[in-house]
């Protein structure tokens, strides 16, 4: 894709590779080159100012994007993120895979990206509000609950939320509007679910895959690298259902237990020693050796590029879920491939959070709300069937499982966009 100096923004790694796996996908299903020229580009990308007051006096500006990268197959939805290492290009990339992420799980969204580059650790709660509300005000008028629904992403919570949606509540008719953003407290509009929705949507993905390999989740061995959020709920979810966790890691290294590790007391723990250096009847091991540890599944779950072609010869697992976005590189993908291991892409396997954040979208909007047994029954319907339709065309095409999942997902919006048309012609 030759780019101009205008363009610089989409010349991000991020969004290079995706765009790399969307190529490569769309000759797999011979997609029209007009739509294949639109998807290579986003919609819209907003760049605002966010000037606040600190709690000095003085005044500090910061720079906050909105991607909004397709609105084919329904309204604008992704994350928000606070890092200091926000810039336009990352939130480009986010943005595109957030819309074939949508595309692929069959959902009527599309797909967007945002966020503020600050270190949120270094405000006070009252400077963090100041902030979310003045970015808020100032992508206002470009979201809504039926054009672009935000969410909670790296460095933002349901707080954040909370203050988006009084903000915009405030400034667009001065009543409550609890759609306009997902990831939301319970009593404003959140959904029961959201919290362990990513990590269960993992465990769904890797009973799949399992089966597919003839094995199965009673027994078997995992190592889950990363005990975040999404790491910890798919070992307890996967522990419960008589699995074996091997090792789990966080920033600071990994632990080990041949025999398992008691997942419901080493999250006690984490509660107290904010870590799982330490944890009893454990071994020390690093993150790299956890990742090429002997075992039957691997859970990916802390940052992208964990795997690649340097250490992809090493990995001994037979089943990988990813559980982060893009855990393992395209490149090693390919090795991986050839060798037999079976990848569960996280286009597909870490899908359950904006599955249900689309479901709290849906029950703000009908104002009727789901207890948690639906939600995950709903939730495994979704993730299930994504897999299954991706897995039918990894076979057809003799393609590995991202390949597949991205020529899914670029299909749904070559049908879509093709049926919609062009406007104007």
């Amino acid at each position: 894709m030759e780019l101009s100096n205008a363009e610089a923004h989409l010349n991000g790694p991020l969004f290079r590779n995706a765009i790399q796996v969307v190529e490569e996908a769309a000759k797999i299903i011979d997609c029209d080159p007009n739509v294949l020229e639109r998807l290579k580009r986003p919609r819209r990308s907003i760049i605002v100012s966010v000037p606040i007051r600190m709690d000095d006096y003085s005044v500090k500006v910061f720079q906050g994007f909105r991607v909004q990268y397709s609105a084919t197959l329904g309204p604008f939805k992704g994350g928000v993120r606070y890092h200091q290492n926000v810039d336009l290009p990352e939130v480009v990339g986010l943005a595109a895979l957030m819309t074939f992420k949508n595309s692929v799980l069959g959902l009527p969204l599309g797909g967007a990206k945002g966020g503020i580059c600050v270190d949120p650790t270094k405000l006070s709660r009252t400077e963090k509000q100041n902030l979310t509300r003045r970015y808020t005000s100032e992508i206002a008028h470009f979201i809504g609950p039926t054009k672009d629904i935000p969410a909670p992403d790296v460095g933002t919570d349901p707080q954040t939320m909370a203050w988006m949606m009084d903000t915009y509540s405030q400034e667009q008719g001065g009543y409550s509007q609890p759609g306009v953003v997902t990831g939301k407290p319970i009593e404003i509009g959140g959904s029961l679910g959201r919290n362990h929705a990513t990590g269960l949507g993992v465990v769904y993905v890797a009973e799949k895959a399992f089966e597919k390999k003839g094995m199965k989740m009673d027994g078997a061995r995992i190592a889950i690298q990363g005990f975040g959020n999404v790491g910890s709920f798919a070992a307890l979810f996967s522990y419960q259902r008589g699995a074996k966790i091997i090792a789990v890691s966080d920033v600071g290294g990994g632990i080990m237990n041949g025999d398992g590790l008691n997942i419901p007391e080493l999250m006690d723990y984490i509660k107290t020693q904010k870590t799982v250096k330490g944890f009893p009847h454990s071994q020390n091991i690093t993150n790299e050796e956890l990742l090429e540890l002997e075992c039957d599944a691997l859970f990916p779950c802390a940052l992208e590029g964990q795997i690649d072609v340097h250490n992809a010869e090493k990995i001994k697992a037979k089943v990988i879920a990813e559980g982060a976005n893009g855990p393992v590189t395209t490149a090693a993908t390919k090795i991986l491939h050839q060798r037999g291991i079976f990848i569960a892409p996280d286009v597909i396997a870490n899908g359950g959070g904006v599955i249900v954040s689309y479901f709290e979208w849906v029950q703000d909007i009908m104002s009727f709300f789901w207890d948690e047994d639906e939600i995950n029954k709903r939730l495994k319907g979704i993730i299930t069937k994504a897999f299954e339709v991706g897995f039918k065309l990894h076979q057809e095409k003799n393609v590995d499982m991202r390949s597949a999942a991205m020529a899914v997902a670029v299909q749904r919006l070559e049908k879509a966009m093709l049926l919609r048309g062009l406007y104007p012609r």
